[in-house]
């Protein structure tokens, strides 16, 4: 049941350090302070109490503090050293500026700054970051409800959660399988994380436009719906030409909203899309078959893809090559399991996209399915690989050990949901948001909840 009536307040958890460095422009007051802060502070963690200082001067304090800009409209914070793009191949550290309060709070031996704000200043952000504030207003729109659906449905369902004491898990290990995927139990001091695990959010770091805040202005309030429930609308860069279903990807729940789609205006002509045959899968993946998300025109994709992201040249259909060392090591590192050298990688299921979401790992020592598609793409690579559609090409046999592996792959990310690059080339051809979102999310409606 849809419970939200009017905009929320939303809590984003921007980094967690034992020692935080942030600046406050403009007068902030603290709960039971009569003093206004302002300027340079440095928060450490001193026998288990938060020391914020300022020359001199300390404020000390047990548990959390809050500062409270009292111009919210022109008042600001900065954050220094915040992660970007965690365990991605392009991670960096910047400084991000915020509005809205900031929250410094106690956790496991480290202070975790969070930021709270109006929802809709917390989506002009978003979409700025997520996508280049620069793109049509019709790609915009449509990302903005997006946004919006994903972080209220998530919201709701801590309640849920909460209210039922559910013991949420998202693992199961046996004798010779380990499944995992990654969601909501991975954050319970605040509502979501600003970097991609969640949406991608740098605060007022990134360039608004006046399209984006038309963009978040004219849609809001607006959600995705299904029934009476707001739909947990998800995104990826790019499907890779067929889109995946949820369950697939993360809990085993069926969403019809989130069921796998063609990336096109008809189906594919001379394929077979039933991947549990590994011949179509392999003529899939090594092809260029037709897609909104198969372009190479820079402008188009560089409304979705930042300056970082713009790093990576393939994405729809992509490749990457390891020795039998680098392979062995690298699923030693990221799983904590020693394989031994590495005999074979095979694929036990795979979803409707292609993208595997159980694979068998073959060693000399260990044999292991694997899944889910994140879980895949963890181990595979030292970042994450771009998806886990792909197909493995064994080369160079010694004794029955392949001393190469090469790995053709389709797609960038989860491909569930919304295709960030299909939409926008969507919106470059005319189609309005309405008929993007409901593209993607062929069995929801568009409402409008505050």
């Amino acid at each position: 049941m849809i419970s939200i009536t009017k905009e929320p307040k939303i809590s984003v958890g921007i980094l967690s350090e034992k020692q935080i460095d942030f600046e406050l422009h403009g007068d902030f007051k603290v709960s039971g302070m009569k003093h206004v802060f302002s300027g340079r502070f440095t928060a450490e963690l001193i026998e288990d109490r938060i020391i914020c200082r300022k020359g001199e001067d300390k404020i000390e304090i047990s548990d959390e503090i809050i500062f409270v800009p009292q111009e919210p409209e022109i008042e600001s914070f900065l954050l220094k050293d915040v992660t970007i793009g965690v365990k991605f191949h392009w991670e960096r550290r910047e400084k991000e500026r915020f509005t809205g309060s900031l929250k410094l709070l106690k956790d496991n031996g480290k202070i975790t700054a969070i930021n709270i704000l109006p929802i809709e200043n917390y989506l002009i952000s978003v979409i700025s970051s997520e996508m280049s504030a620069k793109s049509s207003l019709q790609l915009l729109k449509a990302h903005a409800i997006i946004s919006r659906s994903w972080l209220l449905a998530q919201i709701e369902k801590s309640k849920v959660l909460k209210k039922e004491k559910t013991n949420y898990k998202s693992v199961y290990n046996a004798v010779d399988e380990h499944i995992k995927w990654y969601d909501r139990e991975d954050h319970k001091l605040f509502d979501v994380c600003a970097d991609d695990h969640c949406q991608r959010y740098q605060g007022i770091t990134k360039v608004y436009t006046e399209v984006a805040r038309q963009a978040v202005k004219q849609t809001a309030g607006v959600v995705l719906a299904s029934g009476n429930k707001i739909c947990d609308a998800r995104y990826s860069k790019s499907c890779g030409g067929i889109s995946e279903s949820f369950e697939n990807v993360w809990e085993p729940l069926k969403y019809g909203y989130l069921s796998s789609i063609v990336d096109y205006k008809y189906e594919p002509e001379n394929y077979n899309i039933d991947f549990s045959n590994e011949a179509n899968a392999k003529k899939w993946i090594t092809s260029n078959p037709p897609a909104f998300c198969n372009t190479k025109d820079k402008k188009i994709l560089s409304q979705v893809l930042l300056d970082y992201d713009l790093e990576t040249t393939d994405f729809y259909r992509w490749k990457v090559e390891y020795s039998q060392k680098e392979i062995s090591e690298l699923i030693k590192t990221k799983s904590g399991i020693d394989f031994g050298e590495i005999i074979d990688l095979v694929p036990i299921e795979r979803g409707y996209s292609s993208r595997l979401i159980k694979l068998k790992i073959i060693g000399t020592k260990k044999t292991l399915i694997i899944g889910k598609e994140l879980e895949i793409r963890r181990t595979l690579s030292t970042s994450h690989l771009y998806s886990s559609a792909f197909i493995v090409e064994q080369q160079d046999m010694q004794n029955g050990i392949p001393q190469k592996f090469i790995l053709t792959g389709a797609g960038w990310g989860h491909g569930v949901g919304l295709c960030q690059i299909g939409a926008a080339v969507m919106a470059a051809r005319g189609y309005q948001f309405d008929e993007i979102l409901l593209h993607y999310f062929s069995n929801a409606m568009l409402k409008k909840i505050y």
